[in-house]
């Protein structure tokens, strides 16, 4: 099956980026419209930790910083990021060629960014695209403008559900030449986005089987993989991929800052070079002072540094999630049921005997003054789930 949607298909890199990308720093460049960085306002920026240290940023790195850069990222940032998805993940794609889908990273704005970016490289007017149900609204909202045909697959608390995905996927007879199969799969398997789940190791190896037998891709969009509760960490789609069909999704939102902006998509080359186009067309980077400020707290943690941070991360969510469950059991327990997230930001109640909830958020919700917590995520997730089937609420106990 070719996976690139014919718009990407028409992309090709512009010929000023194609020799940024191949440039020594030392050229001098007259191809692109760079600016003169002598003329920017700015001069250095001292930014300090919270520990006491500081990130230096001197003349020359400002000049850096301030000016355009390659649409994959700024090497250092890409080359310290491989090594960690290498560790994390062991992904059997690291020691492929290139041409049979070695793995691959680029930067993105975000990783809300690179899942558009995705979406727009792969789906095409009429293509079946498979996801959770319930899912994350800004999925939907990416997806629904591509004209593509969304197919639910029913989860519970541990993600998607094999067997009701093999069940969806018997409809499809992929030997008929006008064969609608489906093309991509995405799931969050850690933490969803709204509902919580967690999919296990056994669930991700089935779904990955069928992935192989029905020749589609799978997105594993994984902004809380870092917020895990229980170690050691869950297995991924990326460390079963024998042979690349997953393209990945990271983000530093939830963990370093959600206003730096930064993302990654990890996947087969051949895709992720598409993916670039599809930047250099739109943003043509993320922005270098941002990749630049994350680059040089990497490098000084080092991945030791690193993790030892998400571990105290990790221990602020695991206080908020025991005070939301412990709120929950007291008040609750006799009017809805939920299951406790192992990983993320969402708990998901459902309760019983109501069967639609959007006056419950939209009227009597907002007359107790709870909107703060609830009230915008929730108005998103209404616009495409008529009949809600529960109560979407963000940990955000600080919030109450």
């Amino acid at each position: 099956m070719v996976f690139w949607s014919s718009l990407t298909s028409s992309l090709h890199s512009p010929c000023s980026a194609e020799l940024q990308q191949r440039s020594p720093p030392t050229l001098i460049s007259l191809a692109g419209g760079a600016p003169n960085p002598d003329t920017f306002p700015f001069h250095s920026a001292s930014i300090k930790m919270k520990n006491g240290e500081t990130i230096e940023f001197d003349g020359a790195m400002m000049k850096r910083a301030l000016q355009y850069s390659g649409s994959y990222g700024i090497p250092e940032l890409i080359s310290w990021m491989k090594e960690l998805q290498k560790r994390l993940h062991n992904p059997p794609t690291a020691s492929f060629s290139p041409e049979r889908g070695q793995m691959e990273m680029c930067v993105t704005t975000g990783s809300q960014e690179g899942l558009c970016k995705v979406f727009e490289m792969l789906v095409n007017p009429g293509d079946t695209v498979l996801l959770d149900a319930p899912t994350y609204s800004g999925t939907l909202a990416a997806l629904q403008p591509l004209g593509c045909n969304i197919v639910n697959v029913p989860s519970d608390q541990y993600g998607m559900i094999p067997d009701s995905l093999r069940d969806i996927l018997a409809q499809w007879d992929s030997h008929k030449p006008d064969s609608t199969t489906p093309k991509v799969l995405y799931t969050i398997p850690n933490g969803g986005n709204p509902t919580g789940a967690s999919m296990t190791l056994e669930r991700k190896q089935k779904v990955y089987e069928l992935a192989k037998k029905y020749d589609f891709l799978i997105i594993e969009d994984d902004p809380y993989y870092f917020l895990q509760f229980q170690k050691p960490w869950a297995s991924t789609f990326l460390s079963l991929d024998v042979d690349g069909r997953v393209i990945r999704t990271d983000s530093f939102s939830k963990i370093l800052s959600s206003g730096l902006r930064i993302g990654f998509v990890t996947g087969p080359k051949p895709l992720v070079d598409r993916v670039v186009l599809h930047i250099q067309a739109s943003t043509m980077h993320t922005s270098t002072l941002t990749q630049l400020m994350v680059s040089q707290l990497l490098h000084g943690w080092g991945q030791e540094g690193f993790l030892k941070h998400i571990d105290g991360v990790v221990e602020f969510y695991r206080a908020q999630r025991n005070a939301m469950l412990s709120s929950a059991d007291k008040w609750l327990k006799d009017v809805a049921e939920w299951h406790a997230p192992v990983a993320g930001m969402f708990l998901w109640i459902k309760l019983k005997g109501i069967k639609d909830t959007q006056q419950l958020i939209m009227e009597k919700a907002l007359e107790k003054e709870v909107h703060r917590v609830l009230y915008q995520s929730f108005t998103h997730y209404l616009s495409f789930n008529r009949q809600p089937s529960g109560i979407y609420f963000k940990q955000a106990l600080s919030m109450l």
